[in-house]
């Protein structure tokens, strides 16, 4: 508790004194990323490429998807991809019961 009417960091417990997190953005990922390969490769894992690549493209595809209400056309050209790339990407990546059942939530709203 604060002695006074009025809070300061020092009253505060310690695992709140510290520093804030850094802002979500390229490090934060980046630097996740490099400790999720680096725990794989600790364990003796192996081909994370063919792991993770797939992970991240449904991880963006769907951010893109929800940020755009379903409609691929303004998905694809968020991620840089042609809209017919992004419908096979969808295909490849077992994702069209997601975005069915995505774009039909949308349209009861």
């Amino acid at each position: 508790m604060a002695p006074g009417p009025e809070i300061h960091i020092e009253d505060l417990p310690p695992e709140l004194r510290a520093a804030p997190p850094a802002v979500q953005g390229e490090e934060d990922w980046e630097s996740a990323l490099r400790r999720w390969a680096n725990g794989q490769l600790g364990r003796g894992e192996s081909s994370l490429m063919d792991r993770a690549t797939p992970q991240f493209e449904r991880a963006m595809i769907d951010v893109a998807l929800t940020h755009t209400g379903g409609r691929r056309q303004e998905a694809a050209k968020l991620l840089g991809l042609g809209r017919n790339t992004l419908t096979r990407k969808v295909k490849e990546l077992g994702m069209e019961s997601h975005v069915a059942a995505e774009a039909e939530n949308d349209d009861l709203a």
